[in-house]
């Protein structure tokens, strides 16, 4: 049993002065405010519930900035595509591994507390499956233990190369898999998260491109209360091949065709029409939405405000991984609406605070997303029966100073960014002391090993 002490906490969406947080066994299980610290309390300044990164792929942080070259034509989302293929053809499950690790640590030293791994890279460099075709996903698990970041592992389901069951290419190689190879896939994975008492496995039917609707229809049955993600809508060219196949788009056909509700995550959707973003909104499903990748892409920009303002639910990950920051995903979600809107604090209600908004929604979508939405979750994120997952913020960072409540937030997402992160707990253990998690040398070190063979 340990007990913490805070000048200022978010508790149960309300700020408190003087907040004293006791936690055993991961979770939360006394709170009180206005209460001055007892001897032994480890004193911190600002707390605030953790937050996950919904959607990311971590053998991709090894390969950023490695596609910023630009071509003899015109770059899009497809060219950086075959640069990731040639990235990962020589990939082992160490290198995963060491990867891995590397983006949960920095994950956590940005705020995040849990990450949903929509996780693909299965197979052997040639497509042979390992001696146990969950390998690559027990590395995965083992580098969020190590680490300390909460799991939702996803692992994806990919069997063609486009809509209409086309034949993959070579660069999809250590993607595929049959439904029975899959259903396999998953035992492994479920033996894999053994003994890690936070861990959600869900199921991640890659995209409309690479599932047929047969094999869809039996996918969203396999998990039946676990969560399903799926990729929506990130470019044109996928909204002209699936009007081609289908008569209709992605969002469209899928809302018309799945059962889509609160279980599912729609990725991207950046090439929506306004009767799409209502029909999500009313789905009840989650929009992924990763602002960074997204740009980076050049994937487009989902409208978030009449999607919002119609219940919808929403949070952020950072997918590709080119760059891990929880406040900077949010105030590039923002400031995406303020250019396609042309207007200042979009995404917050009249009167209220825009950073404040966007935490939560990203807190709340988050949970959804990733299967942690409950009893002490959903609501406050700080309440007792709930995960000890806590993120403190260090009141002498210069841009938080004389800020208090929701001004603390603003002051963080729009300005200061990752440096204002002092200290992380996830499941009651302190993860990030100072800003550093405290395995980084020896994390940063082996990820440097592993990237300079990768690359050599």
């Amino acid at each position: 049993m340990a007990s913490l002490h805070f000048q200022t906490a978010l508790v149960g969406g309300v700020w408190h002065d003087n907040v004293r947080i006791t936690l055993a066994d991961g979770l939360i299980t006394a709170l009180t405010w206005d209460t001055p610290p007892e001897p032994g309390d480890e004193r911190h300044a600002i707390a605030l519930p953790g937050v996950a990164s919904l959607h990311g792929h971590a053998f991709q942080r090894g390969m950023a900035g490695l596609a910023e070259v630009r071509g003899p034509g015109a770059d899009s989302f497809w060219s950086w595509r075959e640069v990731m293929y040639h990235f990962l053809e020589g990939m082992t499950p160490d290198d995963l591994e060491a990867i891995a690790a590397q983006l949960y640590m920095e994950s956590l030293e940005s705020g995040f507390t849990r990450v949903g791994e929509f996780h693909y890279l299965h197979h052997g460099p040639d497509g042979t499956p390992y001696d146990d075709s969950a390998e690559m996903a027990g590395r995965i698990a083992a580098a969020a233990s190590a680490t300390g970041v909460g799991l939702t592992l996803l692992p994806v389901f990919y069997a063609h190369g486009g809509f209409g069951g086309a034949y993959p290419s070579s660069g999809q190689r250590r993607f595929l898999n049959d439904l029975d190879g899959f259903a396999a896939l998953l035992e492994g994975c479920d033996r894999h998260l053994a003994g890690q008492d936070s861990a959600v496995l869900g199921v991640a039917p890659h995209s409309l491109r690479a599932v047929t609707p047969e094999e869809l229809t039996v996918l969203a049955g396999l998990r039946p209360e676990g969560p399903i993600h799926i990729h929506i809508a990130e470019q044109e060219k996928e909204v002209d091949d699936c009007l081609a196949w289908s008569g209709a788009r992605p969002v469209e056909w899928l809302l018309d065709n799945a059962a889509v509700d609160g279980r599912w995550c729609l990725v991207h959707a950046t090439q929506t029409t306004p009767s799409e973003v209502l029909a999500l909104a009313r789905s009840g499903a989650v929009a992924g939405l990763c602002p960074i990748t997204e740009a980076n892409l050049g994937d487009g920009i989902f409208d978030a405000l009449p999607f919002v303002e119609a219940g919808g639910h929403l949070g952020v990950g950072s997918d590709s991984n080119v760059r891990i920051s929880l406040p900077e995903e949010l105030r590039l979600l923002e400031y995406g609406q303020r250019l396609t809107h042309k207007a200042r604090n979009v995404l917050a209600p009249a009167g209220a605070s825009t950073g404040r908004a966007l935490f939560d929604l990203a807190r709340e979508g988050g949970a959804q997303a990733l299967g942690v939405s409950g009893a002490g979750v959903s609501g406050g994120g700080i309440s007792v029966g709930a995960p000890a997952d806590i993120v403190s913020l260090k009141a002498e960072h210069p841009l938080l100073l004389a800020r208090s409540g929701d001004a603390l937030l603003d002051s963080w997402i729009f300005s200061a960014d990752n440096g204002a992160v002092d200290c992380v707990w996830t499941a009651g253990r302190k993860r990030v002391e100072g800003g550093r998690h405290r395995d980084h040398a020896a994390i940063e070190s082996r990820f440097a090993r592993t990237l300079r063979r990768l690359l050599s």
